[in-house]
């Protein structure tokens, strides 16, 4: 059900395209206030005993299904077995990838890491031009990701979250200045 997409890796990741045998371990980790309070309001709180079966099953495969969106699976080479987030890639204006980590793995660089691999696939396999990412502007790590991996701020609006209204922080990076920095 995933169509063409092809696993991914880092040196510490593994990153596996998403399945709907992934609902149950996104629904054991996901729901964390931690995890979701900056992400879009869209994202229902409390989340739902069947959010996540009902987010991969009609939402995310049919859009991979339909070339519209890329989402892969989290996992640590060490331990294949063990999710601990995704990734994902939408082709949307103003809004190409987004990510969630569950908070024991956070801070130890992993999402930098799947940043890399998915940015590559963004530019090198689909061939885009320009990578766009909003994010809550409280969200410092998630600040942090898209300065190491050389975007630039480029407006920011206000937009409403699971956690309330925020700054908007959008981001942007063209493929040429993303290969200059490889």
């Amino acid at each position: 059900m995933n169509g063409n997409l092809t696993p991914l890796s880092t040196s510490r990741l593994l990153l596996q395209p998403l399945e709907l045998a992934d609902a149950d371990a996104i629904q054991q980790l996901f729901p964390q206030w931690q995890v979701v309070r900056y992400l879009n309001a869209l994202v229902p709180w409390p989340y739902p005993a069947d959010g996540a079966l009902r987010y991969v099953r009609d939402l995310a495969l049919p859009a991979m299904a339909r070339g519209a969106e890329w989402h892969w699976t989290l996992r640590l080479r060490s331990d294949p077995g063990q999710m601990i987030g995704c990734i994902s890639l939408m082709d949307q204006a103003d809004d190409n990838r987004g990510f969630w980590l569950a908070p024991p793995w956070q801070g130890q660089g992993y999402m930098s890491e799947a940043c890399e691999a998915a940015d590559h696939y963004w530019f090198e396999v689909l061939q885009r031009p320009l990578m766009r990412v909003p994010k809550a502007a409280p969200n410092q790590a998630s600040r942090r990701i898209s300065e190491r991996g050389g975007m630039r701020l480029i407006r920011s609006e206000e937009g409403e979250f699971v956690s309330g209204r925020f700054p908007v922080d959008l981001w942007e990076i063209t493929r040429e200045e993303w290969r200059q920095l490889r």
